[in-house]
This record gives C-alpha cells, structure tokens and sequence, in this order.
C-alpha cells in the first residue's frame, strides 16, 4: 500500500495482516481524492474506522490541515501510529481509541470519510443518522455496491454515487 499522490507521493504504508481490515484500494482512494480535490486544502478530515490509516494519510499528503482518525481496534491503532511516525505527521493527525459511534461527537471535521467493516451494515445507517444531526459540510461513505444506502439521513442528503470494482463511494451534503 501506497500514498497515491501530494507531499508524501509513492511513500509506502505498513499494513495489517490477515483479512480483518480491509484496506480501500489504491485506485478507489485515487478517485475519491480527485473528487474531493477542490475542497481538501486546509480542511479537517476525519478518517472513521481508520484501518491503516491510509485514507487519512492521502488527506494529509494532499493538504488537509489536520486529520482524525477513529479506530478501535489495537492492532490496527499501532499500524496507524507507525505509519504516522514515519512520514513525521503525528503533529497533523489526532488518533482516537473507541469505538468510532462513540468517539466521533470528540472530532469536529469538515469532511468525514467512513468505512466500517462490510459485515456492520447496520453501522452505515447509524453514523450516517448521528451525522445528518449535526452535519459537517461532507460525509463520503465506502460501501459494497451491494449495499443500498437512504437518500437522506436527518440533515444529509445523497448527492452522488460513484462505483468501482465491488465499491461504491456515495456522497452526502447538508441539505
């Protein structure tokens, strides 16, 4: 795994073993990144079930002003923090321990990516729900294409789906 593109351009990223977390591809993190282009400069990214923590990594490369990144478990966490310590970002980044419906009212964020394990549909319904309360100007979710996500959660609204391979990116602004 690599930082696709911006400072830390082809850095390589320590990984976790097995099947547990299920890093976004390389080609599914370039899209979204070229999505998010006109709006990542100096904003503040929350990186929700954080994994390796590439996807906030590629925020941080790419201009963010500063990331969070909501992880529970402690493998993965370890992962996260040698990966930051490498590129010299643990200034630049916020690691939260938790469980991430619990640990996300702690992390104001502009944009706030999620991913949470495939098998946890019934997390979608809830982050998206907790979020559309209080929306931040964002929310991008990975899901299996397989997954139909609502329209609308409370204040957030389904602006765009983006497909790949077995994922899908959907988009969501406050209304």
């Amino acid at each position: 795994m690599r930082v696709i593109a911006g400072e830390f351009r082809s850095r390589r990223l320590k990984s976790l073993p097995g099947n547990d977390t299920r890093p976004t591809p390389d080609k599914l993190r370039e899209t979204l990144f070229n999505v998010l282009a006109p709006r990542i400069e100096g904003a503040v990214f929350l990186d929700a079930y954080a994994g390796t923590g590439a996807v906030g990594i590629e925020a941080l490369s790419r201009g963010a002003a500063h990331v969070y990144l909501l992880e529970r478990s402690r493998a993965a966490l370890e992962v996260i923090r040698q990966n930051l310590a490498a590129l010299d970002l643990e200034r630049r980044a916020t690691v939260v321990a938790g469980p991430v419906l619990v640990t996300l009212a702690r992390c104001p964020a502009d944009i706030v990516f999620l991913d949470p394990p495939y098998s946890q549909e019934r997390e979608y319904a809830e982050m998206l729900e907790r979020l559309g309360e209080a929306p931040p100007s964002l929310v991008v979710a990975q899901h299996s294409v397989r997954l139909k996500l609502a329209e609308s959660y409370g204040a957030l609204g389904l602006t765009r789906v983006v497909k790949q391979g077995d994922n899908a990116l959907s988009f969501y602004g406050g209304q």
